[in-house]
């Protein structure tokens, strides 16, 4: 198989092509960047995600990580690539000059992650949870907090992650029980379990920092009351140095079907008594500060997906036109060669599908994260705030669609190989199963449903949805080729069907037929994330149109498998939406109204 981790035209097209991403050089942050030295950035990513972190993707699954009782031990691979990563700077791209970081556009810095994801997901969980554990840190800490940590984060010398489930809560989190008092030093002693924590032991750092949701003694009920505290392994003692081990127990790891190499622990605060955890920001805040950290975590986990199923279809891409098997009219007699299974028109099929929802999925994150550059780097404060009110809208569906389709296009890559594809001896099972963790990551998909219809949708009334009607009636309003114009016309027609919705949609809200609209709000997911995927598969299609006229020779198949792709899209796939529309539209009460005991 070829080795490549991305097609060398993908990111080049998605970044420069359809992103622009060229242009954000000419803002003041990005100014002492030019193309050439993103593209030595993406140079890097790739070559020490193929030489450090591909090279032990499937030895990490097969020997996941151990816990003797005392320390939890893991094959060497994933020290050394974890190490390469930090030193080539990748911890603190995003970061000032003068912190250390590079001062990268997080669009750039997406995509490198994605050959990161590609190549070896469980091992990049370890930097990426530690980078969005900083970002938290570096947004609503104190100054101390920040000086005590986030240096030694941004070097790679300790470790983050995000510890909010608790074994009776899950998603719940107004019904977390760690608790936290304060002492006489003017911190918190937190006591406490929490489960599912990624990247929660490992002997890769010098120290791991825990932030941790907990509820300060006296706090308001639900999630009113939830705080958020820096909890580190070690405590720092008065020179700064790593000092104490704090009152944090790994009470065992859990083993999963896939990420395999990333710890999942189960961890208890303040079994002795003396958990140390330091308050960031204000009490009771907690959950605002921490969403921040989540809504990032969803866009990483969406692209995540996207890259896990690109790397199957890519996979079974090269499998399908290697393998040889039956024939094709005329040429089926038993006296003619067999042909490649990529000449078969089924798994044309599945190969389409794969490609429309990993490449779709890739450019749709991409777009969100050129957004989070946006929220930050434009110029005016209208700009920024309508950036934000459409990153927020757009967030529900970054996380939820391509953790759905990215799953789907691995299944369908098992399928491509056949009984080859459903053995350990080929990648693609892993694929899969490393990949069926993200619709539950980061709140399940479920979840990211009921956000963006009762709430996203609504929210500066109805300010995101106008922006995002308009930026797509912009760029629909750029094609000029026979493919585009036919797909934005086929679009448009479900856009208005979408908008004759809300109304309805908006009185359920407040009616006796809430429970219906609740359990029916994943119908409202395919319905708008279909319609969103459209218009991102119209873009680069019009982009690739209008490419044709003036690329090379060689060029010429990549851009027609980009038309072809959104024709796929647009011609298969958003249809099946119509069952939605009719069940949104007639307020079905099939999944509402079933009782517990009739199952």
């Amino acid at each position: 198989m070829n080795d490549e981790l991305i097609h060398p035209k993908e990111l080049p097209f998605q970044l420069y092509e359809v992103l622009d991403t060229e242009s954000l050089i000419q803002r003041e942050r990005f100014s002492e960047h030019n193309r050439e030295t993103f593209d030595a950035i993406l140079e890097t990513a790739n070559k020490i995600a193929t030489q450090k972190f591909a090279t032990h993707n499937a030895i990490a699954d097969a020997d996941e990580p151990k816990f003797d009782g005392k320390n939890v031990h893991m094959i060497p691979q994933v020290k050394e690539a974890f190490d390469a990563y930090n030193e080539a700077g990748f911890m603190a791209g995003r970061y000032d000059f003068d912190e250390g970081g590079m001062q990268l556009p997080e669009t750039i810095m997406m995509a490198t992650s994605g050959y990161f994801m590609a190549a070896n997901p469980s091992t990049a969980g370890y930097p990426f949870l530690t980078v969005a554990a900083a970002n938290v840190i570096g947004n609503f800490a104190s100054e101390e907090l920040k000086q005590q940590f986030m240096p030694r984060m941004l070097s790679g010398e300790f470790t983050g992650t995000m510890a909010l489930t608790e074994p009776h809560a899950g998603s719940s989190l107004a019904d977390i029980r760690t608790t936290a008092i304060k002492n006489e030093d003017g911190n918190y002693r937190l006591k406490g379990s929490k489960l599912y924590i990624s990247a929660g032991e490992h002997q890769l750092s010098n120290n791991i920092v825990h932030l941790v949701l907990a509820k300060i003694q006296g706090a308001p009920a639900g999630v009113k009351g939830i705080s958020l505290f820096v909890v580190p392994k070690y405590r720092l003692d008065e020179t700064g140095e790593v000092g104490q081990r704090n009152d944090v127990a790994l009470a065992g790891l859990i083993h999963k079907m896939g990420y395999r190499g990333t710890t999942s622990t189960a961890l208890s605060f303040g079994e002795n008594g003396d958990c140390h955890g330091y308050l960031i920001g204000e009490p009771h805040q907690g959950l605002k500060y921490m969403f921040l950290m989540m809504n990032e975590a969803r866009i990483g986990v969406g692209f995540g997906a996207a890259m896990i199923g690109y790397r199957g279809y890519q996979y079974s891409l090269a499998y399908a036109k290697d393998r040889t098997q039956g024939r094709i009219p005329p040429n089926n007699s038993p006296a003619d060669p067999a042909t490649e299974i990529i000449n078969h028109g089924d798994v044309k099929r599945m190969l389409l599908a794969q490609k429309a929802y990993v490449e779709g999925a890739m450019s749709l994150c991409l777009y969100a994260s050129r957004l989070v550059d946006d929220t930050k780097t434009r110029e005016s404060a209208e700009e920024r705030r309508m950036s934000e009110e459409l990153l927020d809208l757009l967030t529900p569906v970054v996380k939820a669609w391509p953790s759905e389709f990215g799953v789907k296009a691995n299944d369908l890559a098992i399928q491509v190989l056949g009984g080859a594809g459903y053995t350990r001896e080929y990648p693609v099972e892993q694929c899969w199963r490393d990949n069926r963790l993200n619709p539950i990551h980061e709140g399940t998909n479920g979840i990211q449903a009921l956000d963006l219809l009762t709430r996203k949708l609504w929210q500066a009334n109805g300010a995101g949805l106008e922006i995002l009607q308009k930026r797509i009636l912009a760029d629909f309003s750029q094609a000029s080729g026979p493919e585009c114009l036919a797909l934005v016309n086929k679009t448009q027609g479900y856009m208005v069907k979408m908008q004759a919705l809300l109304p309805s949609l908006g009185v359920a809200l407040r009616s006796e037929k809430l429970p219906n609209l609740l359990a029916n709000a994943q119908c409202f997911m395919n319905v708008f994330s279909s319609i969103v995927m459209s218009w991102i598969w119209i873009r680069q299609a019009n982009v690739a149109e209008k490419a044709l006229a003036q690329c090379e020779p060689a060029d010429k198949p990549y851009y027609l498998g980009k038309i072809q792709a959104a024709k796929y899209y647009v011609n298969w796939e958003l249809p099946l939406v119509n069952r939605d529309i009719s069940l949104l539209e007639s307020s079905d009460d099939s999944c509402s109204d079933m009782q517990p005991e009739w199952f």
